[in-house]
């Protein structure tokens, strides 16, 4: 293969057109569809900076040995031909949407002469309605058991059915009255259908006149004394109400629509949907997805609701669709999406409100998700050693980096820098080993990155001298008299290497890392091994992690390792990074927030709270109350001459 200069398709060859366009390995598979408003602009942007490209799609144009497309007449045609396309391909390049398991759904098998009611997973079925997803069955069992008082329609399975017909008796729900028992021709065809056709309706959401169908025949019974048959009645419409309860009310009623949220990382995104029918959330369901390309929010969005919607029918389709980012192109998919349903379809963003609220509450629900996807795929243990095993090779390690370490620098415009160390052993986070650092350093990331390492390992060689680990001249520490250690055990206190004899606990830097990963590039990389070779530790890797291309560096390399992306090596150094980002980011917060509390007005003798915060807001700043005037501080209420004084020697330094 000569790479992409080799099937770049001769200038002027294509069209301006919209269309579809496919990329092709040497066996003549379709690694990749595509779609485009202008067929020349965007196949162009492939070739024209091919060392500008993503890492993902310089990939894809090294495997791809061919590129076709189709022109077609309009966006919205383009949209159609690329979702056949992906559908029928299934090209290793494209985004692929995939549940995080396989949710329940009501059925209800409208095609059947005697309509069914079951629980159904996978692949949905013609003829059949389907209400949910639902998170368990047995929630939808529940909600079936409570409906069959009021809709005894059929449950049983086509063997259950026809052996109950073959021996005129029905089974025990038609004898406690939660079946209407078709089998035995209790009701007619055309009734029982009546009784599937009024479930239907109440699960779409239609609920008010079934209720007061209820209400008005419990009163009339009640009327002609007939009890028995008004209570029956009022336990039906408090089993409807139960079957209500458990659908929560988000929306006004008559609100039908769909809330889609993501959460996304480099590599990886979740996206959760809550489905709201008549005003009250009817199911959820959620999808995990590899990120093959570099995609946006937008881009992220238009290709799930093409995947989900592709093939749904018009009942399906909600007149709203609530998203967290427009799709890339939102007229064609609104235009596309509205075909389907056979009605219009709304595409929108929501603002503010209930329905602001109601995506958030979604979004909460998609980065939960994505963090038990990756709880899931990190408690493997299988996993973990594979990860663990791709780190070593990938680095040209001696070992599986057993115990890694990654350090994290956190700061707002160079003040209140933090720095953070996350310690992950066998795969596995191990909190009580993290630390954190207030840097001194104000010279940037680099430094920083410099300071924190040397003070790490500096209070690492402290710990193993004191410990006897290390041979100091005649074997003792010449500043403490430490004697040696023999099989690591130390001979005076009989403890073992790192462990503090008086407490028992293992002292705050006493093991070493056999990786250390910083977040950064090259130089930060850099600044981690000076410090090391600095204090002469020889044992201990080190790499960086730069997150905008996901890109590992090896200090004194000029080219970077580039882990494949769905290789579990990148997955665990990522997360180990995102750990130490999340560490310093709340050390960070944490610091920046008393910093602000405290001023220099907190230092001025006989001056409270309440007075203080009184000149904050007549001044606006302190900065503002510096440049004040005794007698203009005088004009707050409270603040008499002496105070002023004070307060105005305080801030020019001067001992009040």
């Amino acid at each position: 293969m000569g790479g992409p200069a080799s099937f770049r398709p001769k200038p002027g060859s294509i069209p301006e057109s919209p269309g579809v366009y496919r990329f092709k390995d040497a066996e003549g598979r379709v690694i990749y569809v595509g779609k485009a408003k202008n067929l020349r602009q965007r196949l162009n942007s492939y070739f024209a900076d091919f060392a500008g490209l993503h890492p993902r799609t310089q990939t894809m144009l090294t495997t791809a040995v061919d590129v076709h497309w189709t022109v077609v007449g309009t966006e919205v045609e383009a949209l159609q031909l690329e979702y056949s396309w992906i559908k029928e391909y299934d090209p290793r390049f494209n985004v692929k949407y995939r549940d995080d398991k396989s949710y329940p759904y009501l059925a209800v098998t409208m095609g059947e002469e005697f309509p069914r009611v079951q629980v159904l997973r996978g692949a949905k079925r013609k003829g059949t309605r389907y209400f949910g997803p639902y998170s368990h069955a047995w929630a939808i069992r529940e909600t079936v058991d409570l409906l069959l008082r009021v809709f005894p329609i059929r449950s049983c399975s086509a063997g259950v059915f026809k052996r109950a017909g073959q021996i005129g008796r029905p089974c025990l729900l038609g004898y406690i009255d939660k079946c209407s028992a078709p089998c035995v021709a209790r009701v007619t065809a055309e009734e029982h259908r009546a009784l599937a056709d009024d479930f239907c309706d109440f699960m779409a959401g239609n609920t008010g006149r079934f209720m007061k169908r209820l209400e008005r025949e419990m009163r009339q019974a009640a009327a002609e004394q007939e009890y028995e048959k008004a209570a029956r009645l009022r336990d039906d419409i408090q089993a409807l109400q139960r079957a209500m309860e458990k659908q929560a009310v988000v929306l006004g009623e008559g609100t039908d629509c769909d809330v889609v949220a993501l959460a996304e990382d480099p590599l990886e995104a979740a996206v959760q949907v809550f489905y709201v029918r008549g005003g009250r959330i009817r199911g959820q369901r959620g999808w995990v997805v590899d990120k093959v390309e570099e995609v946006g929010p937008g881009e992220l969005v238009e290709q799930f609701l093409l995947q989900m919607y592709g093939d749904a029918t018009s009942e399906a389709l909600p007149r709203e669709v609530l998203v967290p980012a427009l799709p890339s192109d939102a007229e064609a998919v609104t235009e596309l999406l509205s075909e389907h349903r056979k009605a219009r379809v709304e595409i929108r963003v929501p603002q503010r409100g209930d329905k602001k609220a109601l995506l958030e509450t979604v979004e909460r629900n998609a980065v939960e998700a994505l963090k038990q996807h990756k709880l899931k795929r990190a408690s493997d243990l299988t996993t973990r050693s594979r990860a663990l095993q791709e780190v070593a090779d990938a680095l040209d390690l001696d070992q599986a980096p057993l115990r890694i370490e990654c350090y994290d620098v956190s700061h707002t415009q160079g003040t209140n820098v933090v720095a953070s160390m996350v310690v992950f052993e066998d795969g596995l986070v191990r909190k009580s080993e993290y630390r954190r650092f207030s840097v001194r350093s104000t010279e940037g990331d680099v430094a920083s990155i410099y300071e924190v390492i040397s003070r790490r390992f500096k209070r690492y060689l402290e710990e193993r001298s004191t410990t006897g680990e290390l041979d100091v001249e005649a074997g003792a520490d010449p500043e403490t008299g430490a004697p040696p250690g023999i099989d690591g055990v130390d001979l005076e206190t009989g403890a073992a290497p790192g462990i503090d004899p008086e407490t028992g606990r293992p002292r705050k830097f006493a093991y070493p890392p056999n990786l250390v990963v910083v977040d950064g590039g090259p130089a930060q990389a850099a600044a981690a091994q000076r410090a090391l070779d600095e204090l002469g530790v020889d044992d201990v890797a080190v790499c960086g992690l730069a997150k905008r291309l996901e890109e590992v560096w090896l200090p004194g390399q000029d080219l970077p390792v580039i882990l494949p992306r769905s290789s579990e090596a990148l997955y665990l150094l990522q997360r180990v990074r995102d750990e130490a980002h999340r560490f310093a980011i709340t050390y960070h917060r944490s610091k920046r927030s008393k910093s602000v509390k405290e001023s220099a007005l907190d230092e001025v003798p006989g001056l409270g709270p309440a007075r203080r915060q009184a000149l904050i807001k007549h001044f606006g700043s302190v900065n503002r109350l510096r440049e004040a005037t005794a007698a203009q501080i005088c004009e707050v209420p409270g603040i008499g001459p002496a105070t002023a004084e004070t307060i105005v020697s305080a801030l020019k330094g001067e001992n009040p």
